[in-house]
């Protein structure tokens, strides 16, 4: 396996407040993996720094062997990086298919000029979009709500729509911030299944924020726990749900499991 991701000792300030302090992560292509902790660990600043809406105070943040440091969101989405968020960011007056054709945008090849002529070549490319949205859609169990507003849709499908629209970017990493925030027990076990086929079919790298351990411990092969800004445990869930500072730190006593695997309760709470 090769690298696709390596934060080396990133820190962001926000003036005396050390949000992150020397984070040393790698992420490996083809791997899913797990960013959990407290409230106010940092996971979200973490998600912030790769996605350009932070630059590091200090340390780098290399993506796919180049560095992305001072990159603008939208620099770092055409390298191949793409986000959701913990709160829903959709188009809502807009259809489910717009919302997604127009992330599809982010690799057209049409100039201004073509937009305002309308020439065949912008007929071909808006096709071609077209026809991408709908796959994404249809990916993600969502082929009956082309033409759907994306704000009428039920919760759960809307957290699909979000997660279509960011592959639309075709991106080699894909990070969700808290997928499963608001779902049902019954939508959370259906997101599981999901995540794990668009790694699988789409061939990505999937780096998770979740608070939900039985998502985590279920379906990450590897995970970072943050507390106060710091990595303070990395490795793979049978002994992340063992190891001492994070039962201190976040799972607590009554999470540890006593059958010798992991707890499958829902654990630890936002």
């Amino acid at each position: 396996m090769t690298t696709l991701l390596h934060l080396n000792g990133v820190t962001k300030q926000f003036g005396g407040l050390v949000a992150v302090g020397d984070l040393n992560i790698k992420i490996e292509r083809g791997e899913l993996v797990g960013v959990i902790g407290p409230n106010g660990a940092g996971k979200t600043t973490v998600f912030n720094l790769l996605t350009g809406v932070y630059t590091p105070s200090e340390g780098s943040i290399l993506f796919n062997g180049q560095s992305v440091d001072g990159q603008r969101p939208y620099q770092v989405a055409a390298l191949g990086m793409a986000r959701t968020f913990q709160n829903i960011r959709l188009f809502k007056s807009l259809t489910a298919l717009d919302n997604v054709k127009i992330a599809s945008h982010l690799h057209t090849g049409v100039g201004l000029m073509a937009s305002i002529l309308r020439t065949p070549a912008l007929l071909k490319n808006d096709a071609r979009l077209g026809a991408l949205a709908r796959e994404m859609l249809t990916r993600m169990d969502l082929v009956d709500y082309f033409d759907v507003q994306a704000g009428s849709l039920p919760y759960g499908l809307q957290r699909r729509l979000e997660i279509a629209r960011a592959l639309a970017t075709q991106p080699a990493l894909l990070l969700l911030d808290e997928p499963a925030a608001g779902m049902n027990p019954q939508e959370k076990t259906s997101l599981m299944m999901l995540i794990r086929r668009i790694r699988d079919d789409f061939g990505l790298t999937v780096l998770l924020i979740e608070h939900d351990m039985k998502l985590v411990m279920g379906i990450c092969e590897r995970i970072y726990v943050l507390d106060y800004g710091r990595v303070i445990a990395d490795g793979v869930p049978e002994a992340i749900c063992r190891n001492p500072k994070v039962i201190a730190a976040y799972l607590g006593e009554e999470f540890v499991p006593s059958d010798g695997g992991a707890d499958t309760r829902t654990g630890a709470e936002e």
